[in-house]
Protein backbone atom coordinates (compact mmCIF):
# COMPACT_ATOMS: atom_id res chain seq x y z
CA UNK A 1 0.00 0.00 0.00
CA UNK A 2 1.33 3.39 -1.25
CA UNK A 3 1.21 6.45 1.56
CA UNK A 4 -0.77 9.33 0.02
CA UNK A 5 0.94 12.06 0.75
CA UNK A 6 -0.44 14.29 3.76
CA UNK A 7 -2.52 17.14 2.75
CA UNK A 8 -0.97 20.37 3.30
CA UNK A 9 -3.18 23.08 5.05
CA UNK A 10 -4.67 25.46 3.18
CA UNK A 11 -3.20 28.56 4.31
CA UNK A 12 -5.22 30.42 6.50
CA UNK A 13 -7.20 33.41 5.01
CA UNK A 14 -7.03 36.72 6.47
CA UNK A 15 -10.18 38.21 7.47
CA UNK A 16 -11.71 40.54 5.33
CA UNK A 17 -11.12 43.79 5.75
CA UNK A 18 -13.53 45.87 6.58
CA UNK A 19 -14.24 49.22 4.61
CA UNK A 20 -13.27 52.16 6.50
CA UNK A 21 -16.78 53.93 6.40
CA UNK A 22 -16.73 56.99 4.00
CA UNK A 23 -16.72 59.95 5.06
CA UNK A 24 -19.15 62.33 3.59
CA UNK A 25 -17.70 65.20 1.20
CA UNK A 26 -17.61 68.12 3.15
CA UNK A 27 -20.80 70.03 2.46
CA UNK A 28 -20.01 73.17 0.99
CA UNK A 29 -20.74 76.43 2.73
CA UNK A 30 -24.07 78.14 1.50
CA UNK A 31 -23.16 81.33 3.79
CA UNK A 32 -20.19 83.35 3.09
CA UNK A 33 -19.57 85.23 6.30
CA UNK A 34 -17.81 88.39 6.11
CA UNK A 35 -17.03 90.30 9.85
CA UNK A 36 -16.42 93.99 9.85
CA UNK A 37 -12.97 94.60 12.76
CA UNK A 38 -14.53 94.23 16.31
CA UNK A 39 -18.17 93.48 15.04
CA UNK A 40 -18.12 90.54 16.48
CA UNK A 41 -15.79 87.89 17.63
CA UNK A 42 -15.12 84.78 15.37
CA UNK A 43 -16.89 82.37 17.40
CA UNK A 44 -20.01 84.08 17.59
CA UNK A 45 -19.96 85.06 14.01
CA UNK A 46 -19.33 81.41 12.78
CA UNK A 47 -22.37 80.30 14.77
CA UNK A 48 -24.45 83.36 13.43
CA UNK A 49 -23.43 81.53 10.10
CA UNK A 50 -24.43 77.96 11.07
CA UNK A 51 -27.73 79.32 12.08
CA UNK A 52 -28.12 80.83 8.66
CA UNK A 53 -27.34 77.69 6.98
CA UNK A 54 -29.71 76.08 9.40
CA UNK A 55 -32.43 78.51 8.30
CA UNK A 56 -31.51 78.10 4.42
CA UNK A 57 -32.38 74.39 5.15
CA UNK A 58 -35.29 73.64 6.79
CA UNK A 59 -36.55 75.95 3.69
CA UNK A 60 -35.05 73.35 1.37
CA UNK A 61 -33.15 75.66 -0.41
CA UNK A 62 -29.98 73.05 -0.71
CA UNK A 63 -28.23 75.20 -3.72
CA UNK A 64 -29.24 78.93 -2.27
CA UNK A 65 -26.09 80.92 -0.73
CA UNK A 66 -26.38 83.83 1.14
CA UNK A 67 -23.90 86.34 1.56
CA UNK A 68 -23.76 87.51 5.72
CA UNK A 69 -22.25 90.82 6.47
CA UNK A 70 -21.62 91.85 10.27
CA UNK A 71 -20.78 95.14 10.78
CA UNK A 72 -20.72 98.31 12.85
CA UNK A 73 -23.15 101.41 13.26
CA UNK A 74 -20.97 103.53 10.50
CA UNK A 75 -21.37 101.18 8.11
CA UNK A 76 -24.69 100.57 7.93
CA UNK A 77 -25.20 104.01 8.13
CA UNK A 78 -23.56 104.33 4.91
CA UNK A 79 -25.32 101.83 3.30
CA UNK A 80 -28.79 103.32 4.84
CA UNK A 81 -27.95 106.47 3.31
CA UNK A 82 -26.88 105.40 -0.26
CA UNK A 83 -29.49 103.01 -0.75
CA UNK A 84 -32.69 104.03 1.39
CA UNK A 85 -31.77 107.68 1.17
CA UNK A 86 -32.10 107.38 5.34
CA UNK A 87 -28.68 108.43 7.31
CA UNK A 88 -28.80 106.42 10.64
CA UNK A 89 -28.02 103.07 11.58
CA UNK A 90 -30.80 100.43 11.18
CA UNK A 91 -30.33 96.60 12.35
CA UNK A 92 -30.80 94.74 8.78
CA UNK A 93 -30.35 95.75 5.66
CA UNK A 94 -31.24 93.26 2.88
CA UNK A 95 -29.90 93.41 -1.05
CA UNK A 96 -31.69 90.75 -3.02
CA UNK A 97 -29.54 89.58 -6.28
CA UNK A 98 -33.10 88.14 -7.59
CA UNK A 99 -35.94 90.99 -8.61
CA UNK A 100 -38.14 87.83 -8.95
CA UNK A 101 -41.25 86.04 -6.99
CA UNK A 102 -40.62 83.79 -4.42
CA UNK A 103 -42.10 81.31 -6.50
CA UNK A 104 -39.85 81.78 -9.46
CA UNK A 105 -36.84 81.62 -6.47
CA UNK A 106 -37.61 78.78 -5.64
CA UNK A 107 -38.08 76.79 -9.03
CA UNK A 108 -34.65 78.87 -9.99
CA UNK A 109 -32.65 76.77 -6.92
CA UNK A 110 -34.52 73.14 -7.77
CA UNK A 111 -32.78 73.81 -11.17
CA UNK A 112 -29.59 75.23 -10.80
CA UNK A 113 -29.91 72.03 -7.49
CA UNK A 114 -30.03 69.77 -10.22
CA UNK A 115 -26.77 70.99 -11.81
CA UNK A 116 -24.53 70.78 -8.71
CA UNK A 117 -24.38 74.45 -8.77
CA UNK A 118 -25.61 77.36 -6.27
CA UNK A 119 -27.98 79.71 -6.68
CA UNK A 120 -26.72 83.19 -4.54
CA UNK A 121 -29.95 85.26 -3.03
CA UNK A 122 -28.15 88.03 -2.05
CA UNK A 123 -26.48 89.57 0.84
CA UNK A 124 -27.78 90.42 4.23
CA UNK A 125 -25.74 92.68 6.40
CA UNK A 126 -26.27 92.89 10.53
CA UNK A 127 -25.58 95.98 12.41
CA UNK A 128 -24.25 93.97 15.53
CA UNK A 129 -23.87 97.30 17.79
CA UNK A 130 -27.77 97.96 16.96
CA UNK A 131 -28.56 94.67 17.46
CA UNK A 132 -26.91 94.93 21.23
CA UNK A 133 -28.89 98.03 21.49
CA UNK A 134 -31.97 95.78 20.58
CA UNK A 135 -31.56 92.73 22.65
CA UNK A 136 -30.68 94.79 25.70
CA UNK A 137 -34.18 96.86 25.45
CA UNK A 138 -35.73 93.43 24.70
CA UNK A 139 -34.17 91.28 27.78
CA UNK A 140 -32.41 89.21 25.13
CA UNK A 141 -29.33 88.05 24.38
CA UNK A 142 -27.24 89.73 21.80
CA UNK A 143 -27.14 86.02 19.75
CA UNK A 144 -31.07 85.83 19.97
CA UNK A 145 -31.30 89.06 19.00
CA UNK A 146 -29.23 88.44 15.92
CA UNK A 147 -30.62 85.18 14.55
CA UNK A 148 -33.74 87.33 14.58
CA UNK A 149 -32.35 89.97 12.38
CA UNK A 150 -30.86 87.38 10.26
CA UNK A 151 -33.98 85.38 9.74
CA UNK A 152 -35.56 88.59 8.83
CA UNK A 153 -33.10 89.49 6.03
CA UNK A 154 -33.03 86.04 4.52
CA UNK A 155 -37.14 86.22 3.76
CA UNK A 156 -36.07 89.91 2.27
CA UNK A 157 -34.09 87.85 -0.20
CA UNK A 158 -36.69 85.26 -0.79
CA UNK A 159 -39.37 88.20 -2.00
CA UNK A 160 -41.15 88.73 1.68
CA UNK A 161 -41.80 92.25 2.32
CA UNK A 162 -44.13 94.21 5.34
CA UNK A 163 -45.70 97.01 3.54
CA UNK A 164 -49.58 96.28 5.54
CA UNK A 165 -50.12 94.21 8.43
CA UNK A 166 -51.37 91.48 6.97
CA UNK A 167 -47.36 90.68 4.64
CA UNK A 168 -45.99 91.38 8.35
CA UNK A 169 -48.12 88.84 9.81
CA UNK A 170 -47.11 86.35 7.25
CA UNK A 171 -43.50 87.08 7.14
CA UNK A 172 -43.16 87.26 10.94
CA UNK A 173 -44.57 83.55 11.08
CA UNK A 174 -41.73 82.70 8.69
CA UNK A 175 -39.48 84.39 10.41
CA UNK A 176 -40.06 82.59 13.84
CA UNK A 177 -40.03 78.89 11.70
CA UNK A 178 -36.66 80.08 10.47
CA UNK A 179 -35.45 81.27 14.03
CA UNK A 180 -36.82 77.45 15.30
CA UNK A 181 -34.41 75.70 13.17
CA UNK A 182 -31.37 77.95 13.72
CA UNK A 183 -31.98 76.84 17.44
CA UNK A 184 -33.07 73.55 17.27
CA UNK A 185 -30.29 70.85 17.37
CA UNK A 186 -32.14 68.98 15.43
CA UNK A 187 -32.57 69.72 11.56
CA UNK A 188 -36.15 70.73 10.56
CA UNK A 189 -37.46 70.43 7.41
CA UNK A 190 -40.37 72.05 4.96
CA UNK A 191 -39.53 73.51 1.96
CA UNK A 192 -41.39 76.37 0.28
CA UNK A 193 -44.95 75.88 -1.33
CA UNK A 194 -44.34 76.21 -5.37
CA UNK A 195 -48.12 76.92 -6.45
Amino acid sequence: MTKKPAKKAAPKKAAPKKAAPKKAAPKEPRVALTVEDGALDVKAAKKLALSVDAMLEVLGLDAAEVSLALVGDETIQGLNKTWRKKNKPTDVLSFPLLAIATREIVEAERAVDATGARLMLGDVVLSVPTAGRQAEERGRTLADELVTLAAHGVLHLLGFDHPNDDEEREMNAFAAVLEAAARNAQPLRLRLAVR
